[in-house]
């Protein structure tokens, strides 16, 4: 008979959220303290499934005897902490967090709930002025996924799914210095000729669209992208054994572009080439 070790149950911790005393377990963030209390934190660089980075500030909260705000997505919760997750410090914080990226970066393609939290706040993405933008071309290199850098927030989401949270391939880090900071392959070669191996993952959790399926890039350049009109069906992949989830996004009975759930078990949100793109063989090529 084969023993089972059960792990002891983690201490539990209470901490005060906007008022309310919240129990957590040991190691967790305050980001958590705040979910369970049902606070609307917002996150940019955040991913459930990914290490945090701390590379937005668009979840700071208030933690009392703190000098500064501090980042809820990576601080630690410790008992008896009291913390306001919308005060009016925080909000001007957050509401300036977002101006200024709207100010050096297109966020007109931003994920939904970027925009929720960004009307929630009044932002004016106008407030500092034009700023100052990239103007690379689009880089199309493959027919896959496409790189615009001009909608790049620099949150490093594709670099940890790429590094050691996901695929451990490592075929992008941040190159550059100060404004001229970018993600790129090593010694900025073309996709193709570097190490990345086209699992698709950065650009499942880009979250403005500076990574695209090239399938959506053409779509929306030709104004045909109509995301209201399109399902998804949820299937299994058929390449091998593993088990991943697809979330399979149809426009016209067509497959426009393949996700996969977060909540997944076998996936957390991750493919392989063969799941993330390799769908073309059940659909004729248009005329």
């Amino acid at each position: 008979m084969i023993e089972q070790r059960i792990s002891p149950p983690k201490t539990r911790i209470d901490v005060t959220v906007d008022g309310s005393t919240v129990s957590v377990p040991e190691g967790s963030t305050l980001l958590d303290a705040c979910n369970a209390a049902g606070a609307d934190v917002p996150t940019l660089c955040y991913l459930e499934t990914l290490t945090p980075i701390n590379s937005c500030r668009a979840c700071v909260v208030e933690v009392e005897g703190s000098r500064t705000l501090v980042p809820a997505c990576s601080r630690v919760a410790e008992p008896g902490m009291d913390v306001q997750s919308d005060s009016d410090r925080v909000q001007r914080a957050r509401k300036s967090v977002y101006e200024l990226l709207a100010s050096a970066v297109d966020l007109s393609l931003a994920e939904p709930e970027t925009v929720r939290q960004m009307e929630r706040y009044d932002v004016d993405p106008e407030r500092f002025g034009e700023g100052w933008h990239r103007t690379d071309e689009v880089k199309i290199q493959d027919d896959l996924y496409i790189r615009d850098y001009d909608k790049c927030i620099m949150c490093f989401r594709c670099v940890a799914a790429c590094g050691p949270d996901a695929q451990n391939t490592f075929a992008i880090d941040t190159a550059g210095r100060g404004l001229n900071s970018t993600i790129a392959t090593e010694f900025d070669v073309s996709l193709p000729e570097s190490a990345c191996v086209y699992c698709g993952n950065c650009v499942a959790v880009c979250p403005t669209g500076a990574l695209m399926f090239k399938t959506e890039y053409d779509l929306r350049t030709s104004d045909d992208w109509r995301p209201d009109d399109q399902h998804v069906a949820t299937t299994v992949c058929s390449f091998c054994g593993v088990g991943c989830n697809l979330e399979l996004h149809v426009q016209d009975n067509r497959i426009v572009k393949v996700t996969s759930p977060m909540d997944h078990s076998v996936t957390e949100g991750h493919l392989c080439i063969k799941g993330r793109f390799g769908w073309g063989y059940v659909q004729p090529e248009p005329d």
